[in-house]
């Protein structure tokens, strides 16, 4: 698939100009969209890198959730260098999707020619910052195993040579490293690598494959044992209680939201434009079909699985643009204004953020100060600060329910891998066994409604039964009953 090429030559547009403004942007929707703190995401993996790099627990034994042990490492050793700080995995994170936006380019200006070049990135630099994208989440896993397929289709697809499809197929297993559901990336990729010559098929599966391995090779030498990693980051995550289990219902809507109520239409007359004018299966309608089949695989429809799809309806939608600006009189200095004001992210988060920056109070309120529906992310740092004030570094820190922002401020360990609440019939039990086992000195309670809607009966109904038992009442701070271990009189 090849668009003659036509003399399009603007002095004043520089590929390098254009990155840097994305880059910009993608800075401005990251720090400054409301809550300023950790997200509850970032929060579980820096505390589990902090345990990892800081305290000396490994993975999956200072901390469980269902990530690789590369995004741990990537929050842990700045933890160890800056201390609690969010802003060096979201730098980190915008010069990995920056990386990603230059190789789009490489690949479009490869297939297409150079303006399609510089649509494909405005497109996909601009949706990457999209609330229905996760644009603020740009140090999320997704970032990093989407570069590394984009730097895949690269080397794979469009370098045509044996060796660079052995690197393309080192960054498909770095991807992989980083999510599991990179696969539905690698597959078309395989797929049509293979077809187009068998020897370079080879060599890109024996390049993921070398990626795979050494990727376990470091795991292990750190002292991740590979049964944790397979259960803990696969097996657990499916079945009653795990990250995936929602009713029908839930996720219909979820779907309904992400595909029909979101930017996500805009791509839609490109695609469907592609799908009628290029009538054969090529390779970018295999990689969509099988980007869109992941996102439907796991079915949650969290905002940033959609950024799986972003870089090839981004390189089709450049196509057909650049499709209509060969074939009819349309100007390129218009279509490209028309592309930054159709896909500029629309939200006003940021000015709201700043305002509330500047207006906040940091002083501690009672829990009946506030609402009991309330639950507040800046609320859960406040939380999280109270107890590090007023606790020893070696005391340890239970917070019930989903807590993982008040255990990362609290610089506190956890008594339990379970640190935030997983729901599973082996999670529940191990959580259990733990809590027995390693009485916290505070045990912290949320009393607002979420927190009985969202966690199990049998859950709160043991914990409830530790506080009666072993515990009193210290204070209620935003909506957190902060319990403490009773010590025992005399000898």
């Amino acid at each position: 698939m090849r668009v003659a090429e036509t003399k399009w030559h603007d002095s004043r547009i520089r590929l390098w100009q254009i990155i840097f403004l994305l880059a910009i942007i993608q800075f401005i929707v990251a720090f400054f969209t409301d809550p300023m703190v950790f997200t509850f995401d970032e929060s579980m993996w820096q505390y589990i890198g902090r345990n990892w790099i800081r305290n000396g627990l490994v993975p999956y034994q200072g901390g469980v959730d269902n990530k690789s042990p590369l995004i741990f490492l990537i929050y842990g050793i700045p933890d160890k260098l800056f201390g609690i700080s969010y802003w060096f995995p979201r730098l980190f994170g915008i010069t990995v999707q920056s990386l990603g936006i230059l190789y789009l380019y490489k690949i479009s200006v490869k297939t297409i020619n150079r303006r399609a070049g510089i649509y494909s990135i405005c497109i996909y630099g601009l949706a990457l910052c999209w609330h229905s994208t996760g644009g603020k989440y740009v140090s999320y896993t997704e970032t990093y195993a989407v570069t590394a397929i984009i730097m895949s289709v690269y080397f794979s697809m469009i370098c045509q040579e044996n060796k660079s499809a052995f690197i393309g197929g080192l960054w498909a297993g770095l991807g992989f490293g980083f999510r599991i559901t990179a696969i539905f990336g690698m597959l078309p990729l395989f797929i049509f690598v293979l077809k187009r010559n068998r020897k370079s098929g080879i060599l890109f599966l024996l390049g993921a494959l070398t990626s795979v391995l050494l990727l376990i090779l470091f795991a292990r030498s750190a002292g991740i044992q590979l049964h944790n990693l397979v259960f803990y980051g696969i097996l657990d995550n499916f079945g009653a209680g795990s990250t995936t289990d929602h009713p029908l219902a839930w996720k219909i809507q979820q779907f309904a939201a992400g595909f029909f109520y979101s930017e996500i239409i805009l791509f839609y007359p490109a695609v469907l434009g592609y799908f009628m004018l290029v009538k054969k299966m090529d390779f970018w309608k295999g990689w969509l079909i099988c980007e869109l089949a992941g996102i439907l695989f796991i079915g949650t429809f969290d905002r940033s699985h959609f950024k799986n799809l972003l870089p090839v309806i981004s390189f089709i939608s450049a196509y057909m643009v650049n499709y209509l600006t060969e074939n009819y009189p349309l100007p390129p200095k218009k279509i490209m204004l028309g592309i930054w004001l159709m896909f500029f992210p629309k939200t006003f988060e940021p000015l709201f953020a700043m305002k509330k920056l500047f207006n906040s109070k940091n002083s501690i309120q009672t829990s009946e100060m506030t609402p009991a529906s309330l639950d507040d992310e800046y609320s859960k740092k406040l939380v999280g600060l109270w107890i590090r004030d007023h606790t020893l570094p070696t005391d340890k820190v239970y917070v019930a329910g989903y807590g993982a922002q008040i255990q990362l401020y609290s610089e506190r360990i956890s008594p339990s891998i379970y640190f935030n609440v997983t729901q599973t019939l082996p999670a529940k039990k191990r959580l259990f066994q733990d809590l027995v086992a390693n009485q916290p000195d505070l045990l912290v309670i949320p009393v607002f409604e979420k927190y009985f809607n969202t966690v199990d009966a049998d859950v709160r109904l043991f914990i409830q039964q530790r506080v009666n038992k072993n515990y009193i009442l210290d204070t209620g701070i935003y909506n957190y009953n902060i319990f403490k271990f009773k010590k025992p009189i005399g000898p």
